[in-house]
């Protein structure tokens, strides 16, 4: 009866291992970020996700499968954070893009993203800061 217990408990307690791609702001003011991929069949971009000072967001939900990704971020004091990788992106609130390709022929703006490597870790956390 106690190991029957004892292994409900631990089964209770026990914590779902987490798995996908997150970015924390570690500024004081809020970020924008746009995230760029290839979902196995062709290249994504979507965004935005507003993160608050200090705060995080999970931008994949699942694990990981890809070494690369790609970010790019602005905020309302210190600029932003970009590269030379360009994807489409949207002013509108949310947006989601197939292609990487005459981003202004389809009414889009071009950004520079830069690279994160995850190491192909199935998760993985992206820090950004001043």
């Amino acid at each position: 009866m106690r190991t029957a217990l004892a292994v409900l408990t631990m089964c209770a307690l026990a914590v779902p291992a987490q798995a996908g791609f997150k970015v924390c702001n570690r500024t004081p003011h809020e970020a924008k970020v746009a995230l760029g991929r290839f979902d196995g069949t062709g290249w994504l971009s979507e965004g935005w996700w507003s993160l608050a000072p200090k705060g995080c967001a999970v931008l994949i939900t699942h694990p990981l499968n890809s070494r690369y990704y790609y970010l790019y971020a602005i905020d309302d004091a210190s600029g932003g954070w970009d590269g030379k990788n360009g994807f489409c992106v949207a002013e509108t609130d949310t947006f989601q893009i197939r292609g990487r390709a005459d981003c202004a022929g389809h009414g889009y703006d071009r950004k520079g993203f830069f690279e994160v490597d995850t190491g192909q870790a199935r998760d993985y956390t992206q820090t950004l800061s001043d």
